[in-house]
């Protein structure tokens, strides 16, 4: 999956906000993502987030 920094992913579960789209802040062995709905930023590691990604939009 080609995922890169300033994509916006559309995840299978929703964030506690109720948002389920994020940004793409950092990518490698780990990503950095911010919710768009409330802006919290969480990081974690490469395969746990690419299992939840429901669709890509690409920037």
């Amino acid at each position: 999956m080609e995922i890169a920094v300033g994509d916006k992913l559309h995840m299978k579960k929703a964030h506690p906000c109720g948002s389920k789209d994020w940004l793409v802040l950092r990518v490698g062995a780990d990503f950095r993502l911010r919710c768009l709905g409330c802006g919290r930023e969480v990081m974690g590691p490469r395969s746990k987030f690419e299992k939840n990604v429901k669709a890509v939009v690409q920037e």
